[in-house]
């Protein structure tokens, strides 16, 4: 094992790297990830290795990116489309959900489209507007996506390239405040024997409740689990990493056995991923569970201004109240 420590963004580039090294027909396009290697510079020398026709520098014109990424897949390539902030998708949004998501089953098997559409997404870096959403929803509400997000560095690496691998087509979010977090990352490990793409993980077990996150909020979760521990409470950490598909047989054997659940996420409570899995998990562990299952998410507002987004991201005293909450059922 040659484990580095590296960033969360170094990590992603390295992935992207490999996946073209391994296979010529994967091209990256994107709204400046050529000369400037995008603007968290996750593809950061990338074009300058592998070449203008391999890291495609596109226009401001998220349709067509992605328009253009479907007839490269019907052709062959396997397309890395990057949308520069998750405010940016919505204008690909038609494309998405009314091309990518149904090409498959509208030809009735007969025509794959292997496209990987990476998404910075969520708050916590003082942002303008339209630079801090979480649009996950939409997506994993959508049949015929994919749709994962990474938590930690070494997350990001094999699923990067596990998603580039992958015949389906597949929304790859990155949560961009943690793109400078660093961890281990073993950067010659085989992706063919690396965790599963689509399943969920147990990023600290423990007893008595369980906390269900994933992305940006994996790390808070960790945190208050921390601090839950100076009280006494042995909280379990469930990391979702693939948001459609979900890997309920992990979520359920989990809140099966400690009896509480907290899903925590940035994104509006309304109609939100945490939502469909409150209900899931309540059909599943009725007669397991304590209390009901609890959600902590951003507000049903528009994301606010940089200054007021603290105030509205779920953190460390939001997500304890919650458990506190839990345990006082």
């Amino acid at each position: 094992m040659m484990a580095e420590t590296i960033t969360l963004g170094k990590a992603l580039n390295h992935g992207l790297r490999r996946a073209l090294e391994n296979d010529p027909k994967v091209v990256i396009m994107g709204e400046d990830v050529g000369k400037l290697g995008g603007v968290f510079r996750i593809t950061d020398g990338l074009q300058k290795d592998f070449g203008e026709d391999r890291v495609i520098d596109t226009p401001l014109a998220e349709a067509g990116i992605v328009g253009t990424a479907v007839g490269l897949a019907i052709r062959g390539y396997r397309p890395v489309c990057e949308i520069q902030f998750d405010g940016f998708v919505f204008p690909a949004y038609n494309q998405i959900v009314a091309q990518v998501a149904k090409m498959f089953y509208r030809s009735k098997g007969k025509v794959r489209v292997p496209i990987v559409i990476r998404i910075p997404y969520g708050g916590g870096i003082g942002a303008v507007e339209h630079h801090s959403e979480s649009p996950e929803a939409y997506f994993a509400h959508t049949p015929g996506l994919k749709v994962v997000t990474c938590s930690n560095p070494a997350d990001a690496h094999t699923m990067i390239q596990q998603a580039i691998a992958s015949d389906d087509p597949i929304v790859f979010f990155e949560p961009k405040r943690r793109y400078w977090e660093k961890g281990e990352v073993d950067l010659e490990a085989p992706v063919s024997g690396a965790f599963p793409l689509h399943s969920a993980r147990v990023v600290r077990p423990g007893t008595d409740a369980t906390l269900l996150a994933y992305g940006p909020m994996v790390r808070v979760a960790l945190d208050a689990a921390a601090a839950a521990a100076e009280d006494g409470r042995n909280l379990e950490v469930v990391d979702l990493r693939s948001l459609s598909p979900v890997d309920y047989p992990v979520l359920v054997e989990s809140v099966k056995r400690t009896g509480r659940a907290v899903v925590v996420h940035e994104a509006p409570g309304n109609i939100g991923l945490g939502a469909e899995l409150a209900a899931r998990i309540t059909e599943e562990c009725f007669y397991s569970l304590e209390a009901p299952v609890l959600r902590v998410t951003g507000y049903d507002i528009p994301y606010p201004a940089a200054r007021s987004e603290e105030e509205y991201l779920p953190d460390l005293d939001r997500l304890l109240d919650a458990v506190d909450r839990s345990f006082g059922w």
